[in-house]
């Protein structure tokens, strides 16, 4: 890292369940050393912040962290340019202690090493079990801080687990970890999609012996369907002020976008294709829509008009591309496309046009973007199982959320704020 230490926003490159662990590989071209030491007593608080908050700043592809053993809290007397002599740009150590109610005082700070200064001192009390909320908060305002964005440690992801015959929509937190299933069925469940707030997943379930597309409250556990017409009701998309939904309905014969509202009611038909349309993903203005359509022989992404009208093909490159996800800035486009007889996540940057392929495994699906744009997590195969991966967007940092039993799928990214 350059001596010009971590005080300044760095220059980033564009680029429900303990039975999961992270593994992450690959280097990346501009990683800041980091040293976050145990939290003292954490080991009796169950939960381990201090390896939380290393595996979410490592997984961000920003940050190597350098280990030490040292005994370290938030009042500890340090030497900075001890530290920096060790390699590392900066410091943190805090400790975690039991209240009598039975809560916790979770405490940190943290050192710039290169610049010599404190940069943050923190203190939040919380139940036993948002202890693993608090390591990802804590994650979030030492990302933000050292690197001038928004982190998402602290965000959810939606997903998928087949295990033997029963599926499970599960909702977590973005390691994978965490969290509860939102609906268990013997029936397949897919496309999960979060509304804009965070407080309802939209779903296709198949309980109903068809494909139907179920809006549920989070909070509640409410749920209803929305889209229940004639043939198949499929792949939902919430508009970026929650009010409407985009689906993909084949109630007058081939698969259409439509659009509707969220509380359900007459959809209104957006594309007049003789050709299937499906996968609407609305832009983060709401203006347009961007869907997979074989109207020019094989799949490809198209856009157009969030109202309807006509099309413009988006994807030239290869001969079959699908599932479509859009930065939260609305510069990069993911998808996954076909090469040979591999399925690999896909980026394209919209302004220029250029192609890169971001995975090293060939039955990747259904990217999805972290709410900072700085991260894709999707679905891929390895070792005979389906898992989940996030990977960096210049594909340089991947980490492997390994499920023990069944089979993991349709991941989506949740927004900020929880």
């Amino acid at each position: 890292m350059a001596a010009a230490g971590l005080g300044a926003p760095l220059a980033l490159p564009r680029a429900a369940l303990a039975q999961f662990r992270v593994e992450i590989a690959g280097v990346g071209a501009t990683q800041a050393p980091i040293t976050i030491a145990t939290f003292r007593d954490e080991s009796l608080a169950g939960v381990a912040v201090s390896a939380v908050i290393r595996a979410n700043l490592e997984r961000s592809g920003v940050f190597r962290n350098v280990p030490t053993n040292e005994p370290l809290d938030e009042r500890s007397i340090v030497r900075l340019p001890d530290w920096r002599a060790k390699g590392t740009d900066a410091l943190v150590a805090g400790s975690i202690a039991r209240l009598a109610d039975g809560r916790f005082d979770v405490r940190y700070k943290l050192w710039d090493t290169v610049k010599g200064e404190e940069l943050l001192g923190r203190s939040t009390v919380v139940p036993a079990a948002d202890l693993r909320l608090a390591a990802h908060r804590i994650s979030d305002e030492i990302y933000q801080q050292l690197t001038g964005e928004r982190g998402v440690f602290a965000t959810r992801i939606a997903y998928v687990v087949k295990a033997g015959s029963r599926y499970t929509l599960h909702v977590t937190d973005a390691d994978g970890e965490g969290g509860h299933v939102a609906l268990a069925s013997p029936q397949p469940i897919i496309s999960p999609a979060w509304s804009p707030d965070g407080r309802q997943l939209a779903y296709v379930s198949f309980e109903d012996q068809k494909a139907v597309v179920w809006v549920q409250d989070l909070v509640s556990g409410e749920r209803r369907r929305v889209a229940n017409f004639r043939g198949s009701n499929s792949a939902p998309a919430f508009s970026p002020d929650g009010r409407t939904l985009a689906v993909a309905l084949a109630r007058e014969g081939l698969t259409q976008i439509y659009s509707m509202p969220v509380g359900g009611g007459n959809p209104t038909r957006l594309t007049q294709s003789n050709a299937i349309d499906t996968e609407p993903v609305f832009t983060a203005d709401g203006r347009s829509i961007y869907f997979v359509s074989d109207r020019g022989g094989g799949p490809q992404i198209y856009r157009m008009g969030a109202g309807g009208g006509g099309a413009e093909r988006v994807t030239f490159s290869g001969a079959y591309n699908i599932s479509p996800a859009l930065s939260p800035e609305g510069r990069s486009l993911a998808y996954i496309t076909r090469a040979g007889g591999a399925f690999k996540v896909t980026l394209q940057e919209l302004d220029t046009g250029a192609v890169r392929q971001l995975s090293d495994t060939s039955d990747d699906e259904r990217p999805s973007f972290a709410p900072n744009g700085r991260l894709l997590v999707y679905a891929t195969r390895v070792r005979g199982a389906d898992v989940l991966m996030t990977t960096t967007l210049d594909g340089r940092i991947k980490s492997r959320l390994v499920v023990t039993s069944g089979d993991v799928r349709e991941p989506c990214w949740g927004p900020f704020g929880r």
